[in-house]
Parts: structure tokens; sequence; C-alpha cells
């Protein structure tokens, strides 16, 4: 426990000196603020785009757009940042070669690992929710919750997709011993997943509904039933992929 306290510390504190952690809170914080207000003023910037004497009629307003925004934003750029952010946690190491010496004292390997999953998923996780908080104090107070569903479920979806993924940059990073296998790696199984996602039969244990079916949850366009069962998925497949680092990891030449 002490060597992976020490070593979740020395995880932290690398990602606030080289400004990691701050450039990923500074960006979920300003999306925060984004969301609702591009919801709020789309409308009338609409309207000043348009040439004079055309007019067209756009509803008003609702706190669905601003949530709608929050899943844009967050499921596009959010976590290609997430990834992009995290994609050197294992690489780097390897590319330094600073693993040797913390190993051949004793450091158990898998505690590596799980240090670098904890920091990044608390990092991410307070990213995430300075969005969350900030997004819903205005959606609050321009307009009122009436007629958004499964809010929770919606979001807690999203924050396990992206747990998924810092699971893949882990692994993809040990398997290639470098940034762009890391990143490549990660891409190609999201890519896999969207493609596998144009089969609608596919969506209830396919974890990337998770970050495409929010909005639609939220209307209860969407069964909340799928959603869940996608959740437990991408779940197990997290696991899956922390125990693969782990296995390959072990035997892997440093």
């Amino acid at each position: 426990m002490n060597a992976f306290i020490a070593f979740f510390k020395k995880e932290m504190m690398e990602s606030i000196r080289t400004y990691k952690f701050y450039i990923l809170a500074v960006v979920f914080v300003l999306f925060g603020f984004m969301n609702p207000i591009i919801a709020k003023v789309m409308p009338d910037l609409l309207g000043s785009l348009l040439p004079d004497g055309m007019t067209i009629t756009l509803s008003e307003p609702t706190a669905l757009d601003a949530w709608g925004q929050f899943y844009k934003n967050g499921s596009q750029m959010g976590i290609v940042i997430l990834v992009v952010m995290f994609s050197g946690i294992m690489a780097n190491e390897f590319a330094k070669g600073t693993l040797v010496n913390i190993l051949t004292k004793g450091m158990a390997r898998p505690t590596v690992i799980f240090s670098k999953l904890a920091a990044a998923s608390i990092q991410w996780t307070i990213s995430y929710l300075l969005c969350i908080v900030i997004t819903y104090g205005y959606t609050a107070y321009f307009w009122t919750m009436a007629g958004v569903e499964n809010l929770f479920i919606s979001l807690l979806g999203l924050w396990i997709f992206g747990e998924l993924m810092i699971s893949f940059v882990i692994l993809g990073g040990i398997l290639f011993r470098s940034l762009y296998g890391s990143l490549l790696f990660t891409g190609g199984l999201v890519v896999a997943m969207t493609i596998l996602s144009i089969f609608p039969q596919t969506s209830s244990f396919n974890p990337v509904t998770l970050s495409t079916m929010n909005l639609a949850l939220l209307t209860s366009g969407y069964e909340v039933s799928k959603f869940l069962s996608a959740s437990l998925v991408t779940i197990v497949g997290m696991i899956i992929s922390i125990f693969a680092s782990v296995v390959v990891f072990n035997k892997k030449q440093i």
C-alpha cells in the first residue's frame, strides 16, 4: 500500500508540474460555461447570420439544448482531449527508462499500473465533475429542468466511457511502448465500436452507446435498460483491459 501511495503521489505531482491536470480541468471548465451559453445565444446568432429579408422560425432554447451541447463537447472534443492527455502515461515510461530503477528496487509491476490508473481516473473525474456542476448551475439559472429525464444515468455513462478510454491508452502504451502506438490502438478500438454501432441491435452491448445515446436517454427516446447493459459491458471491458495490461506488463522487458 505504501508503494501504491508513493507512486500515486508521484503521478499526481508529475501531472501538476507538466500542467496536464490544469489543461484538462480548464478545458472542461470552459465546456461547462460554453454548454448553456451556446444553447442560449444560438437562435439569435443564427438569426443574425441570415441575409436581409430571410427569416427562419427557431424554437426557444431549453435545458435539453444545453445538455445537448454538454454531450456534443464532452463525447467528442472532451474524450479526444482526455485520450491525448494520457496517451503517454505508459509509453513515456518506456521511452525514458524511468521504471528500471523503481522496479529493481522491488516495486510490484501491477502497482505501477494501478497507481497510474488511479491518478488518471481522479483527474478525469474532477474535470468531468467541474463541467457537470457549471453546466447544471447555468442551465438551472436559464431554464427549468422540465423534460430532462435520466440525467444521472446519462452523465454516469459518459464518465464510464472515459474510464474505458484510460484503460485503453494504458494497455496500448504497454503493448506498443510508444505514444503513437497508444493513440492508434485506442483510436482503432473506438473506430471499431463506432462501425459496430451502425447495427442497431448491437447498441445494448456496445460501449460507444455511452457517448452517443446520452441525449436520447434524456428525452426517454432510448431505453434505460439498454444503456445500463452497455454500461455493464463497458465496465467489464475496462476490467479486461486492465487485467491484460498487468499480464502483458509482467512479461514485458523494461
